[in-house]
């Protein structure tokens, strides 16, 4: 029985030394199917700066440094470094000194001798008094690897350090995106305010106009209650957006770190310039820049290592156990002192636990294949989100070009109308046509402008911008 154990025992371990994870498939187009991005020198590592706004750059340095989420980040990247080392110390030796003491005083309370004086004096047999004993022992237990235990873990633990650290840059990378975009919204909101400021003291002025008119009699009086009932939605609209900004700003303090400062603190300007350009770069530059698509990576590394590991499972583990030892014992006309030391080793064959492990053999296989699918996935979404954030940057430019062009022509129409109707030229409801014709194509002009310096945002994070991806410290590579 044991010969055929033995057997079965070597075959298996034959087959496990053979298992293997399929490569992922990584392939990628050669080029977006986008339109061609102008050649631009733009430091993807760190792309805000390409927008030439100080504030928004202190803003993200600020918020890299300081933020909640930033502090989180690089707490989950210890805790990652904590756990790798703790991974690779059990095949290191492992043994404990181990110190004991003992006094123990006994007593004679009833002896009883058939003539005979009681048994004193004789070392060793004493039947009262103190007795001390000292022990200090110090036993090592080391397996020793034959069968490449270690180097399956500590491929394992290598990569789940450095998948830790692109998950650490990712949060670092998403952080100063959502910096960025909070930024353009409150700007966004602060360019609104002042145009529907502008829109109530537009209203305003008609209204004077109109109740001009009303007194000299060439207008009736259901026009200036009119505008002033427009006037009334415009002032609405100033006190809404006046409270949308301050809660944008809030919201933007607390992404920097700074929640509890005062919203006087962080003043927004009502201006937004065009973004600027994104580098042309190609969809398999996406492997090595974006950081969730390297972590994904690195969790499929760590599931190899341990698809590995389970396999060297089936191999015997040879434990070396050496031991050193020093005791003291003192007694009633006795005290002797005895040192000791040992050597040995042990080995462990899995026999009946076979069945066991071909099933965690099996189950790490698994989990193997779901995380090369998961890999092969967040290529896929990489390249999808890159091609989709340049394919809708380059609408929002020409959409942003066509309003700038309408705006100029709107506003020209109104203050022409408005010309007439302060003479007598203009009816009213032409002019207020022209004004909501205006106010419209502004506001869409707005929103367009806001959108496409959001939208380049997410152009340069879905290129893997906002992380130095050259310079990984040592360490978190996966060997």
């Amino acid at each position: 029985m044991s010969f055929r154990h033995l057997a079965i025992f070597c075959a298996l371990a034959g087959v496990a030394g053979c298992a293997s994870v399929r490569p992922a498939d990584t392939r990628l187009p050669a080029g977006y199917e986008a339109p061609a991005q102008a050649a631009a020198e733009v430091d993807l590592a760190q792309w805000w700066t390409a927008f030439g706004d100080p504030q928004l750059t202190g803003l993200i340095e600020e918020a890299l440094a300081n933020s909640p989420d930033a502090r989180s980040a690089a707490a989950r990247l210890e805790e990652a470094r904590a756990l790798r080392s703790g991974a690779l110390t059990r095949f290191l030796p492992q043994g404990n000194l181990v110190g004991t003491g003992r006094k123990t005083d006994s007593e004679v309370t009833d002896l009883e001798t058939e003539g005979e004086a009681p048994p004193t004096g004789v070392p060793g047999f004493t039947l009262g008094g103190e007795t001390e004993t000292y022990a200090l022992n110090f036993d090592v237990s080391w397996e020793v690897d034959l069968f490449g235990r270690i180097f399956a873990a500590r491929r394992a633990a290598n990569a789940e350090l450095a998948a830790a650290r692109f998950s650490y840059e990712g949060a670092r990378a998403s952080l100063a995106a959502n910096v960025a975009d909070s930024y353009f919204q409150a700007r966004g909101l602060a360019i609104q305010l002042e145009d529907a400021r502008r829109t109530a003291a537009i209203r305003r002025g008609l209204l004077d106009i109109s109740a001009r008119r009303v007194e000299i009699g060439i207008a009736a009086g259901q026009d200036a209650d009119r505008i002033a009932g427009d006037l009334s939605q415009a002032e609405a609209q100033v006190a809404s957006l006046e409270a949308e900004l301050q809660a944008q700003r809030r919201t933007l303090l607390v992404l920097v770190g700074r929640g509890i400062d005062p919203i006087a603190s962080l003043p927004v300007d009502a201006s937004i310039s065009a973004p600027p350009p994104v580098p042309a770069t190609l969809p398999g530059e996406l492997l090595a820049r974006r950081p969730d698509v390297r972590e994904a990576e690195q969790r499929m590394v760590s599931a190899t290592g341990q698809v590995q590991l389970a396999n060297r499972a089936l191999f015997p583990t040879i434990n070396f156990t050496p031991g050193v030892g020093l005791s003291k014992s003192v007694q009633p006309g006795l005290e002797f002192s005895t040192r000791n030391w040992s050597i040995g080793g042990n080995v462990t064959v899995p026999v009946l636990d076979i069945p066991r492990l071909l099933s965690e053999i099996d189950a790490s296989g698994a989990r193997a294949e779901q995380a090369v699918i998961a890999y092969e996935k967040a290529v896929q979404t990489a390249f999808s989100e890159a091609e989709s954030a340049l394919v809708r940057l380059d609408a929002d430019r020409r959409g942003v070009a066509l309003l700038t062009e309408g705006e100029r022509r709107a506003q020209r129409a109104y203050n022409a109308s408005k010309i007439g109707y302060d003479a007598g030229l203009q009816d009213l409801q032409s002019t207020l046509n022209n004004e909501a014709a205006w106010r419209a194509t502004r506001s869409q002009l707005t929103a367009a402008q806001v959108q496409a310096a959001r939208r380049a945002v997410q152009a340069y994070k879905a290129l893997g911008g906002g992380w130095p991806a050259e310079t990984i410290p040592p360490g978190t590579r996966a060997r």
